[in-house]
């Protein structure tokens, strides 16, 4: 029986012994008197072990994670060529850790790790673009709650937004970053001065010890900063955006003195991973798994704590813990991190390998996943071409040891390290909707599942082997946006030559034949990509896309009826496009049920909103059917209720009130379409019609001559009489 059960044992005789006679009375204190010094002892040995010191309710906890940034870029890092002067004040009154690692190179799954205290083995959120935070685990924000703290988050980007689960515990969560427009990345972000502001605003309010956790976005590309910065730093925009960072950040400092609140604050400072800016062949992050992209910045700032610099290896998953002994609030038994408390006091502790992963590459193209560890001074680097480093004399990873190593011991402590760390029942894949895919494909993780990645890589699927085809093509496209369109078709093709299934040589040339006019080329090109990529769904849509926009709608329903991807299930816009081809081939009722799946995939669709506008419009223009025109009112109404700026919308509904007899509002539906698209001709040819039914002949006339001068060619000869015939009718009674 150890000390607490017996401590248990002792207090179950107390309450269980009945004082009912005096005999029984007799007996119990005879009991008490023999065993008094035991029990004394007992209860001491347990106040001294078991006893657990009380929460600290004084102190607030501050987190700060920065996307995408270098530890060497900051000053306390070692940087010279970018000052960040607020960053380094932090690190001059706390604790900064030089060797401190992330498990993965993309935003969701590295911020995971840290809210979770586990790695994506634990998890299930390998990739931004195919995972979602399960509900059953617990936060570092759900683990705070329970303690009486108030929580709350501002966030910088799309890639955190609440629809991926890290909401949980969180009494505010503001992901308000802004006006998402899918061909513009930067508007998928908000600045790190409105993120700063918009913390602050929160943090003042606050009456309670509180969490807040600030992101910002800025450093992640396209590195736009403003001025004075994008001056400044116009040859290297990324330290642009470290420096303006650092600049927004000296007035969360600035507030957190003044209102007194800095030394009831503990500060955690990290980044959720680096950017490899060209080393090791990486233009960004989110490939390869080098120190480039998951060394990261860790400073913790505990208010009267000891200033201290510390080279033993932690990394993203230490922090949970960590704050659960600095605030003395219990730890969850899950946690995988070890507490750096004990470091931070000065102690030395023993060091566990760091797990991490780059999967991107693994679900969005299907290449070779990487795996890997670190371990003291050794870092072992799984692929179908494995890498090992000695990061004491390499720690930027130029001098691959493999080759003169024998690294069987090494893949059986990976693999040791995979099988106690995993979770494998937990799923965290998830559905992904329209506007999901497209958000994320702006920020360039774009999502490519394939049905089947290969179980047994070689090294022809090694990241290191496709990247550079892979950046190619991308060098080749650029040649196009520079006028030297001849060169970057050439350099297109000789990539396809001699790398027949790299899906981007794929799409980039069939993009440049769209653009330059060449649809059938560009139709060509796709139809050998899916020969050769079966499983590419990006290839499979996008071929689908060019199809529909040639009018090749036959083949599209060839295509779409023939494939099955596990991702069409989840996937409205592949519904929304065989309704397309459905409607303009004569088949409504398969028209209107592609639709109807469109819409119940994601509810926030107005282009398939619109399109169910369509088919019901016309099904009751072509059978006098009332009920098809009302669901028709009704789904035009809801496509402009979602997206108030579609014309075509504003064009159908309007095209239907005319029908109705509702004449005015046609003609403020038309004019409507027509100013947020002055192209839309259809509008136009509509508006002349409803100006007609109100009486108005001469505007009539000046919106028909205005839809001859731009249409006129494109009409058959009928057309062109029909139209010829109705301006001189009505321009006679005009005059009249």
């Amino acid at each position: 029986m150890n000390v607490r059960n017996f401590s248990y044992f002792i207090k179950s005789v107390f309450i269980n012994f009945k004082l009912k006679k005096r005999r029984g009375r007799k007996i119990f204190l005879r009991f008490v008197l023999l065993f008094s010094p035991f029990l004394f002892f007992f209860f001491f040995i347990q106040a001294v072990l078991y006893s657990s010191p009380k929460q600290d309710t004084s102190l607030n906890l501050l987190l700060i994670t920065i996307d995408t940034l270098r530890a060497d870029r900051l000053g306390c890092y070692g940087s010279k060529a970018v000052k960040t002067p607020h960053i380094d004040s932090l690190a001059a009154e706390g604790i900064l850790f030089n060797r401190a690692f992330a498990h993965t190179s993309t935003t969701l799954p590295s911020h995971t790790n840290i809210m979770t205290g586990a790695t994506p083995l634990y998890h299930g959120v390998h990739d931004n673009s195919n995972f979602i935070v399960s509900e059953d685990l617990l936060t570092l924000a759900e683990h705070l709650k329970r303690f009486g703290y108030s929580t709350g988050a501002v966030i910088g980007a799309y890639p955190l937004d609440v629809r991926f689960g890290l909401n949980q515990g969180f009494d505010f969560y503001d992901d308000d970053y802004g006006n998402q427009n899918f061909q513009n990345p930067i508007y998928v972000e908000r600045r790190a001065e409105h993120v700063v502001e918009t913390a602050l605003e929160w943090m003042s309010s606050q009456k309670k010890p509180w969490f807040l956790w600030i992101h910002c976005f800025d450093p992640h590309f396209p590195y736009e900063s403003p001025e004075p910065f994008k001056e400044e730093f116009k040859d290297k925009p990324y330290n642009g955006e470290v420096s303006y960072v650092d600049f927004s950040l000296g007035k969360l400092f600035v507030y957190l003195k003044n209102k007194n609140v800095f030394e009831k604050t503990v500060i955690i400072f990290t980044s959720d991973h680096g950017e490899s800016l060209g080393e090791h062949g990486e233009l960004t992050h989110g490939y390869f798994a080098y120190n480039t992209s998951i060394w990261v910045p860790l400073i913790i700032r505990i208010p009267g704590s000891e200033v201290r610099q510390i080279d033993q290896t932690v990394s993203h998953i230490d922090i949970f813990p960590t704050v659960c002994d600095i605030l003395r609030i219990e730890k969850p038994a899950f946690l995988q991190g070890s507490s750096l408390f004990p470091m931070i006091q000065g102690k030395r502790m023993t060091e566990k390998p760091v797990y991490f992963e780059s999967l991107y590459p693994y679900y969005s193209r299907g290449w070779a996943p990487i795996r890997g560890y670190i371990s003291g001074k050794e870092k072992y680097i799984s692929s179908p071409i494995p890498e090992l480093y000695n990061l004491d004399t390499d720690f930027d990873e130029h001098n691959n040891l493999a080759d003169r190593t024998e690294l069987g011991g090494y893949q059986s402590k990976l693999d040791s390290i995979i099988s106690n760390q995993s979770q494998p029942e937990r799923k965290a894949i998830q559905r992904m909707d329209r506007e999901t895919l497209k958000k994320l494909e702006s920020l360039g993780y774009v999502s490519n599942r394939q049905v089947g990645p290969k179980e047994n890589s070689t090294p022809d699927d090694d990241v290191k082997t496709l990247l550079p085809y892979h950046n190619r093509s991308f060098e080749a496209f650029d040649l196009y946006r520079a006028g030297k369109g001849d060169e970057a078709v050439r350099l297109l093709r000789k990539i396809i030559t001699e790398k027949e299934d790299l899906d981007s040589a794929y799409l980039n040339l069939a993009k440049i034949f769209k653009e330059t006019g060449e649809m059938k080329n560009a139709l060509e090109v796709l139809g050998v990509a899916l020969d050769n990529l079966p499983s590419s769904y990006e290839v499979f849509i996008t071929y689908i896309s060019y199809l529909l926009q040639a009018g090749q709608y036959d083949q599209v329903l060839k295509i779409f009826e023939k494939k099955e991807y596990h991702r069409m299930r989840f996937d409205p816009e592949i519904w929304n496009s065989a309704g397309v081809a459905y409607m303009n081939k004569g088949y409504s009722e398969k028209a209107i049920a592609a639709f109807r799946k469109a819409v119940s995939l994601d509810n926030d669709y107005p282009a398939a909103y619109n399109n169910l506008g369509n088919v019901y419009f016309f099904d009751s223009r072509k059978n006098k059917n009332p009920t098809s025109f009302q669901l028709a009112l009704n789904n035009y109404k809801k496509a402009i209720e979602l997206d108030p700026d579609y014309a075509m919308a504003y064009n159908g509904l309007g095209g239907a009130y005319l029908l109705g007899g509702h004449i005015e509002g046609a003609i403020f539906c038309l004019e409507k379409a027509l100013e947020l698209d002055p192209d839309l001709d259809y509008a136009l040819y509509n508006l002349g019609h409803a100006y007609l039914r109100n009486g108005d002949k001469r505007k009539a006339v000046e919106v028909f001559e205005n839809y001859k001068k731009k249409n006129y060619d494109h009409l058959s000869p009928s057309e062109q009489k029909r139209l010829d015939d109705l301006i001189l009718k009505y321009k006679k009674i005009s005059q009249e």
